[in-house]
C-alpha cells in the first residue's frame, strides 16, 4: 500500500497535492473499539511507519493516508536520531485520544511538520495536559503529559482534526529561495524568511 511508504503533505516540488492536503483537512474516524482487525492493522501500520523514520518524534495515521484516529510517538530519547525498536518502550500508541484537561501555561516554540515540508512556524501550546485514550489492545488509559511531551501529543493530535502547524502558527518561517511559492500558498499570513534548509 502506497500509504505505508510515504508521507502525505500540502506540497512537493513546489507543487500542491490536492488529494493529499484534502484528507490532511480532513477529521479523522475513530477507530471501534474494541479493535477489529482493519482498525488493528492500521495501528500496526502506523507504528511500523513510525519506526522506520529517524526524523520524527511523532507521527498521526493521516499523515501516511489513512484517515483515523491514531496517533504514536516517541516517548522519550528524542534527540536520537535512528529508527525505534518495534518491542522498545521508547514510543507509545494512543487511539481516539482526546485531551481532558489543560494546566500549566501557554507557551511558544517553533516547530517543523513532515506535512509541511520545508517550513517551521511558531506555536503556542499549552505545557500540561492530560490525555484518555485506548492503547493498542483497546485497554482505556488516562496519561499526563508535560513540557516538550506535551507539545508532541498537541500536535500530533490536531493532525487528527485536519489541523497543520500553518493553521496555528504566529509565524511562519520558509526558505528564502521558496519565496514565490509560499507567498502564492499562504497569501498574507504572516512570514519570516529565512536560510531553512
Amino acid at each position: 500500500m502506497e500509504s505505508e511508504e510515504r508521507t502525505w503533505a500540502l506540497w512537493k516540488n513546489d507543487r500542491i497535492n490536492k488529494e493529499e492536503a484534502e484528507l490532511l483537512r480532513t477529521v479523522a474516524a475513530e477507530l471501534p473499539i474494541p479493535l477489529d482487525q482493519e482498525a488493528s492493522r492500521d495501528v500496526e501500520i502506523l507504528v511500523d511507519a513510525f519506526i522506520r523514520r529517524n526524523d520524527a518524534v511523532g507521527l498521526a495515521a493521516p499523515q501516511i493516508g489513512i484517515s483515523k484516529r491514531v496517533i504514536v510517538f516517541r516517548s522519550r530519547k528524542f534527540a536520537e536520531k535512528t529508527p525505534l525498536q518495534k518491542e522498545s518502550g521508547d514510543y507509545e500508541v494512543l487511539i481516539n485520544p482526546r485531551i481532558t484537561q489543560f494546566q500549566g501555561e501557554e507557551e511558544q516554540d517553533t516547530e517543523g511538520c513532515l506535512s509541511c515540508p520545508e517550513i517551521s512556524a511558531d506555536v503556542v501550546r499549552w505545557t500540561e495536559i492530560k490525555v484518555r485514550a485506548f492503547d493498542r489492545e483497546g485497554n482505556k488509559i488516562s496519561r499526563r503529559y508535560t513540557g516538550f511531551l506535551a507539545r508532541v501529543v498537541q500536535h500530533e493530535m490536531d493532525h487528527l482534526d485536519g489541523t497543520l502547524i500553518v493553521d496555528r502558527g504566529e509565524s511562519i518561517y520558509y526558505p528564502r529561495e521558496k519565496k514565490a511559492f509560499f507567498d502564492k500558498v499562504f497569501g498574507k499570513q504572516p512570514f519570516v524568511e529565512s536560510d531553512l534548509k
